[in-house]
């Protein structure tokens, strides 16, 4: 009876060390597993990283090509030409490059200190063009201008926001992102859904470039423009677009308009926007890239990891060879 009772003792003790053994192999599988799981995600991610500081590095080459080629931006040249999804080793990427100028830049409120009465009209064109109310503009140039002072009528510094459940002074200084707009008094999310596609907030005032401008943002370049005569401007310049802008006063559908600030149009451009995404294993990477052109180099001025959606509609292509992001 004791010996039996011994043998179950000793077999209860070995299921419980094997029991217990087992657990702890089980335990240890698992951190591993979830160590190797974490250390691919990492290695992926820095993996895509690289690809998107790749991409970055092929537009500004891109672009240097391109103005060795001539001073008249297109949307007809290479850099404009949304590039495949293209497939590399472990996953994709995927990019394009967009004309900043071809949007109006609402840093161009406010010139040399002082609000710009030309671009102030041309604002409200689009703010009327899109249905919203064109006396968003003193806000904004209120946000821009240096001084304190309440822009009338509807202007809006520190005392309107001070008052906000979370309150925050007024910028007082140009836009860093078009993002910051949802900061600005009255620029709710239903704003700028119809805003952003049409706007940028670059460093400095910039003019149109008329080449690769919307048909909306061409429709506000002079008074009683229609979005029609936009379009009629868009058809107008072809695929080769305007070689100047004197030649745009010249279309039949500015026959008898408001004339506008030649000053304030271009046909070329040093804004360059690059969206670019990388996904590679558990890994994923977005970059936009801000890049300013000059006549010797092509500099990045800022760099966002994430951006807004509406800024550029997701790219969506066919997949190809990695080849085809290189050549």
């Amino acid at each position: 009876m004791t010996h039996t009772r011994q043998q179950g003792v000793a077999l209860i003790t070995a299921l419980l060390v094997v029991a217990i053994a087992t657990v702890a192999a089980v335990s240890m599988a698992t951190r591993q597993q979830l160590d190797i799981r974490r250390t691919a995600s990492l290695l992926h991610s820095e993996q895509a990283w690289a690809y998107v500081l790749g991409a970055e590095s092929w537009a500004r080459v891109i672009l240097m090509r391109d103005k060795q080629d001539g001073n008249i931006d297109t949307l007809s040249e290479d850099w404009a030409t949304r590039p495949p999804v293209s497939v590399v080793e472990g996953g994709t990427i995927q990019g394009r490059i967009l004309d900043m100028q071809g949007r109006f830049n609402v840093n161009s409120l406010v010139v040399n200190g002082e609000p710009d009465k030309d671009n102030i009209d041309r604002y409200k064109r689009l703010l009327r063009l899109l249905d919203l109310d064109e006396a968003l503009v003193d806000p904004l140039v209120d946000w821009i201008d240096a001084n304190i002072d309440v822009r009338f009528p509807d202007g809006a510094e520190d005392e309107a926001y001070l008052l906000l459940p979370v309150p925050y002074r007024a910028a007082n200084r140009p836009l860093v992102d078009i993002s910051e707009l949802r900061l600005v008094q009255g620029y709710e999310p239903e704003v700028l859904a119809k805003l952003q596609p049409f706007v940028s907030a670059l460093p400095e005032p910039t003019a149109i470039n008329i080449n690769t401008a919307s048909a909306e943002v061409l429709s506000i370049l002079a008074e009683n423009m229609s979005l029609a005569d936009g379009e009629a401007l868009v058809e107008a310049r072809g695929e080769e677009g305007y070689t100047k802008v004197d030649s745009l006063s010249q279309q039949p559908a500015l026959n008898g308009k408001q004339q506008f600030n030649p000053g304030t149009l271009s046909v070329e451009t040093k804004w360059f926007l690059l969206v670019s995404e990388a996904n590679i294993g558990q890994g994923r990477a977005r970059l936009a890239s801000l890049i300013q052109r000059g006549d010797q180099a092509a500099r990045v001025v800022r760099r966002q990891r994430e951006f807004a959606e509406l800024v550029v509609a997701p790219v969506k292509e066919e997949t190809t060879t990695g080849s085809a992001a290189t050549n």
